[in-house]
């Protein structure tokens, strides 16, 4: 059975900091692209920061020099670092899997999903 689970929300200050974790199971992970997307409320999805197989990274122009997406093959997990967060940040954000190449943010091409964690940013 395929999950992702999301943990490392919660709530922070302008300016602070937060680490996501997902942690996937029940397919090799190592063979596939990794993204993590978000939902603010009244919006659509939307990418924030994406992890190829061979290790290019791709980030939203919104989080760009924020945020840093890394992965651990050795213990199947998938993270984000968000420093200097924002209150424009707040939303679910959830991490997908893509067996295709380079889907970038195409969410289209993520055949995983988690359930998501919530980051709420105060000013």
């Amino acid at each position: 059975q395929v999950q992702l689970v999301e943990s490392g929300g919660g709530s922070v200050q302008a300016g602070g900091s937060l680490r996501l974790s997902c942690v996937a199971s029940g397919f090799t992970y190592s063979s596939y692209c990794m993204g993590w997307f978000r939902q603010a409320p009244g919006k659509e999805r939307e990418g924030v920061a994406g992890l190829d197989i061979d290790g290019r990274t791709s980030y939203a122009d919104s989080v760009k020099g924020r945020f840093t997406i890394s992965k651990d093959n050795a213990k199947n997990t998938l993270y984000l670092q968000m420093n200097s967060l924002k209150p424009e940040d707040t939303a679910m954000y959830y991490c997908a899997a893509s067996h295709s190449f380079y889907p970038a943010f195409r969410q289209s091409e993520y055949n995983y999903w988690g359930q998501g964690t919530q980051v709420t940013v105060s000013s």
